[in-house]
């Protein structure tokens, strides 16, 4: 869908859980196209379980994901932070153009260590570990232009029963090209509020999520 001429911010309510191995494609500006891809995976390895949840640009390269620490034991993967509401998303704020973890919990009954494991029998790694309400900062490209945005979610762990639950509540963009957004803003006059169309499209992300259980399969047994 196009933005009235007037808006600048378009944000879009939304109540989506991602439970286990579940996947969700965000369509930020509503044209059909995902942008960005919310994962979570869940499989054992050996004595090992462990649960991913992550995020990785969707059907467009030009997609990034605002990104924190590179984390050099877990190959190619960088720890996304959990923004606070208010935090300034735009040019200049680091972006990843590859998948990212949000947090990884391990359980598992030896003293074998790889992330998102330690040599305790129970651990998490990442910001995301039981939070509400925090933002993915986020890029794309619509029509050659660069525009920013963020994604709301709450991630719930359980050790018993050993599980994670991510809940999108809502997402946003600019308008504007090249102009940024602030975390959380859903009110104002610069600001629209629109139900998002038909999601079923958004389904044919589950290879996306296949070859992501793949490379986090390997990545736990280093």
């Amino acid at each position: 869908m196009a933005a009235p001429a007037e808006a600048k911010i378009v944000y879009t309510p939304a109540h989506h859980v991602i439970g286990k191995n579940g996947y969700f494609g965000i369509d930020f500006n509503h044209d059909g196209i995902p942008d960005l891809g919310i994962h979570n995976s869940s499989f054992r390895y050996a004595n090992y379980s462990v649960d991913v949840v992550g995020a990785s640009p969707a059907d467009s390269e030009n997609a990034g994901i605002k990104s924190g620490v590179y984390n050099s034991s877990w190959p190619g993967s960088f720890l996304l932070p959990a923004l606070r509401r208010g935090a300034l998303i735009g040019p200049g704020g680091g972006f990843i153009y590859s998948k990212g973890v949000m947090v990884g919990q391990c359980a598992h009954g030896t003293s074998n260590s790889g992330p998102p494991c330690s040599s305790d029998r129970y651990h998490t790694l990442g910001s995301w570990a039981n939070v509400k309400n925090r933002y993915l900062g986020v890029t794309f490209t619509a029509r050659g232009k660069t525009h920013y945005g963020w994604a709301r979610l709450t991630v719930e762990l359980s050790r018993k029963p050993f599980k994670a639950t991510a809940i999108l509540t809502g997402y946003a963009y600019e308008t504007i090209p090249n102009k940024p957004i602030v975390a959380g803003k859903t009110h104002g006059k610069d600001v629209i509020t629109v139900e998002p169309a038909t999601l079923g499209h958004l389904a044919r992300g589950a290879s996306g999520l296949s070859a992501w259980r793949r490379t986090n399969s390997v990545a736990a047994t280093h």
